[in-house]
Formats: structure tokens, sequence, C-alpha cells
């Protein structure tokens, strides 16, 4: 089925470092665009951005054609749901939740959206701030093949890839199965490079090797997370301006709840979640995931 390309109102809730340019980028497309935040500096940076401020969520809601969200925590997620959303968005509105959440509440609130008569969507997404303000996000989207097809006319707009990964729930059960294989990639990579260099290796000469290689990887040849060796990455920003290493944590453990309610054998995940754990409580939650190496090398210093 064709896809209508026309101004929709769509409300937006959630305006931190990934809402804040996705609402943008709807924006730009010539959306009339509703949007809420409890931070009064982001809501003003959406309207000065081409978003309408709303009083509230309910508010933002009342007459959208589109409902997005890009929240925190499951919990958050639901609560705005059931106090916000049902009830004051239009039966018609197609419902997208950007969030990265557990399994388990993505799939209970989708299907109260369906037992009230709305078409929702989970549509997580891979990519990064630079991505969310470019509008070259990857969205993993689960759901109905009908309520794919309604999302996928505002997803677009929002990103490069839009990928339907099958029924309620599955959006998410993608995204935290990736990152958990990310983590443990990236941890390989930094114990592979802290290791090449006590044994001699120069950090150039072992990428050039490595990268042509059967070691290699993305987290090795796209993101590699030793300054100056291979593309610009955040390493080469002192581990700035990428994708935190706390934020890296929430979805292993997300992943580790998941397989522990499904009863999957997951060693490899587990230890990445241990490893950005101790990171994390070091100081190194801000700082991009890859700076996981600095630990590994024994050069951590913890910020004052």
């Amino acid at each position: 089925m064709g896809r209508v390309n026309r101004m929709a109102r769509v409300a937006f809730i959630g305006l931190g470092n990934m809402g804040g340019g996705m609402a943008a980028n709807l924006a730009k497309a010539g959306h009339e665009v509703h949007a809420f935040d409890l931070s009064e500096a982001a809501l003003a940076h959406a309207e000065e951005r081409g978003s309408q401020r709303a009083a509230s969520a309910a508010e933002a809601c009342k007459g959208a054609d589109a409902v997005v969200t890009m929240l925190p925590a499951g919990q958050h997620v639901a609560a705005v749901y059931r106090d916000s959303v049902f009830g004051h968005a239009q039966a018609s509105a197609i419902l997208m939740d950007c969030s990265t959440i557990d399994f388990a509440t993505a799939r209970s609130v989708e299907e109260e959206a369906a037992a009230q008569g709305y078409t929702m969507v989970d549509a997580p997404v891979s990519g990064g701030i630079a991505a969310a303000e470019g509008g070259t996000l990857t969205f993993m989207v689960g759901g109905s093949d009908e309520g794919f097809d309604k999302a996928r006319e505002y997803l677009d707009k929002m990103g490069k890839a839009v990928i339907h990964a099958g029924d309620a729930g599955a959006g998410q059960a993608a995204k935290i199965v990736n990152n958990m294989l990310l983590g443990a990639t990236m941890a390989a990579t930094c114990e592979a490079f802290a290791l090449a260099k006590k044994l001699g290796l120069d950090q150039q000469t072992f990428f050039d090797i490595s990268s042509k290689a059967s070691g290699q990887s993305w987290s090795m040849t796209s993101y590699c997370p030793v300054p100056g060796v291979g593309p610009e990455t955040p390493a080469d920003r002192n581990y700035e301006g990428g994708f935190m290493a706390q934020l890296m944590l929430k979805d292993l453990k997300l992943a580790m709840e998941a397989a522990q309610a499904a009863g999957a054998y997951t060693p490899m995940g587990a230890e990445a979640e241990e490893l950005y754990q101790r990171f994390v409580n070091l100081g190194g939650g801000p700082k991009d995931f890859s700076a996981l190496i600095k630990m590994i090398d024994d050069s951590w210093q913890k910020p004052e």
C-alpha cells in the first residue's frame, strides 16, 4: 500500500538528546509538531526548531494524526501512554514508541493500545545523536503490517532505514540483542588493542592487520576505540559526543533481563554488562562506550 505524503499533526513527547533532533526533522518535513517535555530548556529548543509547545503530553495528543514518544525507561512509557495518550489521542492516530525499553513493557503497552482501539508500534532506534540530528537513524519496528505501513510515513522522515522486525515487541528485541552484540564486541576489541600494545605491536599496524583479517568487526573498522587509528571516532574527541557508556549499560541490563525471562544462555553479554557496570561505577558513564579501553589498559582516571 502506498504511503500518504501530506502534512499531519504529530504529538512528540520526550525531547532529549535523541528526541529533540527527531522532532526537528518531522517539523522540517512539513508536519505540524506539537511537542512536550518536562524540561523547559528542551521545549524552548524545540520551539526554535519548528515545533509548537504543548502544555502537557495530553494536550499534545489532542487531534494528533500520529504520536511519537522518546522516553527514558519502561515505567515512563507505560505512565505516559496510560495517563496522557490513551483517551486523549484520536482512535485513528498511529502511536509510535521510539524509546529503548524492556520487551515485556513494550508488548504490554501495545496490547493495551490495541484493546482501546489504537494501532501502535515499538520503533527503537540505532544511530546516536548525530543520526537523530541528521535524519539518518535506523528504526527497528515491532507491530502489525498495518501499523508498520502507517508508522513508516513518519519514521522515513527521521531515518535512513525503517525495518519491520516482527510483531509487537520485536523492535525492542532486535534493539537490545543488537546492542548486546555491540557491547560484547567492543569489549573484546578494547582487550585486543590493549594486549597488542603490551606485546609491542604498533596500534596502527595491528589495526591494518586485524581490520583485514578474521578479527575484523564494526567496532574495529568503523568505531575504533584507539585515538588516531582508523576513521574519526569519539576516541579522537576524548571519547565525547558518542553513545554514552551508561546508555550501553542500560541496554545490556535490558538484554540480560530478556535473556533471563526467555531462559537464554548469554555468558558474553553478562560479562559485557559486568565490565560496563564497573566502568560506570568508576565515573565513566558520560563517556562514549568505547572509552572502556581506558579501564582495560589501566589508563582511566576518574573525573574529579
